[in-house]
C-alpha cells in the first residue's frame, strides 16, 4: 500500500483518514524536489545504475545526485 499521504482523499472519510495529509507537490519546492518518499516504508530503494559519462547522461547524474543528497539530508 502507498502511503496514505499521497493517496487522493475525495471523501471526508479518507480525510479523516489521513489520506493525502501533508502532502508536498515537488513542483512548488526549491529545486522542485519535496523530500518526500513516494514508495511504502516496507520497500527498499533500488540502485539505479547510470553512465556519469557525457552529454546529457552527465546532467542526469548531476540531478541524481542532488536529488540523492537532499533525500540523505
Amino acid at each position: 500500500m502507498p502511503p496514505a499521504h499521497i493517496l487522493n482523499a475525495p471523501t471526508k472519510l479518507m480525510k479523516t483518514l489521513g489520506y493525502g495529509a501533508g502532502y508536498q507537490y515537488d513542483h512548488d519546492a526549491e529545486e522542485g524536489f519535496s523530500g518526500q518518499n513516494y514508495f511504502p516504508d516496507a520497500m527498499a530503494r533500488q540502485r539505479i545504475s547510470m553512465s556519469e559519462g557525457t552529454g546529457f547522461e552527465r546532467e542526469i547524474a548531476k540531478r541524481w545526485n542532488t536529488v540523492k543528497a537532499a533525500r540523505e539530508a
